[in-house]
């Protein structure tokens, strides 16, 4: 294990000062899933949530969160990002919708917070969009799934 680079000698949380890194380019990946019943699926399908376009807004709630976190996790930095793509696919054999983010910036530290961050924001909007017909729906599965740039490499999640 490396050591914590958000702590300083005494132990007090520090922003890491990046200044000394190399701009280079940066992309990360994260999934997640949020699990319902089966008819929950099927009024997503059918277009009949009373709150509108789930699987767009949703999607839509991803992007913004992605460009926000720095607003949200205390220690991030604030970046220019150079994409952000979220997906929702729903997915009978869960079931429920299966959440994909991918992040990309060209600057001196990753994108694995913001890609974590959407996914995990798009998951939150699934369920507040319908949570009228399924209160009982499990957000499971959050992870980073791979990232590429920077100091420390590439990363590629176990499957």
């Amino acid at each position: 294990m490396t050591e914590l680079t958000h702590l300083d000698r005494t132990g007090a949380a520090n922003m890491v000062d990046v200044s000394d890194k190399a701009v280079t380019s940066r992309v990360a990946r994260a999934e997640g899933r949020i699990m319902m019943q089966p008819e929950t699926v099927a009024l997503i399908r059918a277009g009949d949530a009373k709150k509108g376009d789930v699987l767009g807004t949703a999607r839509l709630a991803g992007i913004m969160a992605a460009k926000r976190t720095h607003e949200l996790i205390p220690l991030c930095h604030p970046l220019l990002l150079t994409k952000v793509k979220v997906d929702c696919a729903l997915d009978d054999a869960l079931p429920g919708v299966a959440v994909t983010a991918e992040v990309a910036v060209s600057g001196q530290t990753g994108v694995e917070m913001e890609a974590l961050t959407a996914v995990s924001v798009a998951c939150l909007t699934l369920y507040d969009m319908v949570k009228a017909a399924d209160r009982g729906m499990r957000i499971e599965g959050i992870r980073l799934i791979a990232k590429s740039g920077g100091r420390s490499g590439a990363y590629a999640a176990d499957d």
